[in-house]
This record gives C-alpha cells, sequence and structure tokens, in this order.
C-alpha cells in the first residue's frame, strides 16, 4: 500500500532577498479574538530557498515544506503568484 503525502502549502508575500538563494517570505492571515470577536492580522516569517535568485521584494508566492536546507530555512518557493 502506497502511502499519500498532504502538503502544507503557504501563500505568502517576498519583503526580503538579502542573502544568496534565500528568501524572507511573510505568510499573513487574519484571526478572530474569542471572547471580543474583533478581527486582525498576525502573520509569520519564513526563510525559503530562492533559486537562481528569480524572485524578487513584492512577489506574491506559494511555499512548501522542504527538507532542512540550513539552521532556519525548511520551505522553497515553488511558483510566484501575480504576474
Amino acid at each position: 500500500m502506497t502511502k499519500t503525502v498532504i502538503v502544507q502549502k503557504k501563500v505568502g508575500e517576498v519583503i526580503k532577498t538579502g542573502s544568496e538563494r534565500t528568501a524572507t517570505v511573510l505568510v499573513s492571515r487574519i484571526k478572530e479574538h474569542p471572547l471580543y470577536k474583533k478581527k486582525y492580522k498576525v502573520g509569520r516569517k519564513y526563510l525559503c530557498e530562492n533559486p537562481e535568485d528569480k524572485f524578487k521584494t513584492g512577489d506574491m508566492v506559494e511555499i512548501v515544506p522542504t527538507r532542512p536546507l540550513s539552521k532556519r530555512k525548511r520551505y522553497l518557493v515553488s511558483r510566484k503568484l501575480n504576474d
């Protein structure tokens, strides 16, 4: 029997491309307070592999998990969403 793997894709914006072959991606989402029902934005930054430095700051991208590439880099930028 084969095992199926569900990939957790995330969508975010490239906010920094300072290092070589690395992009910092900000993944934002909207949360709601359980008691007061106020909605607020929370975000998390991920270090991602940016092969050939083809993604630039401001691009909306999709990232997928991969094997550990460095101490903090665990994601790969798979594709650009806005053209």
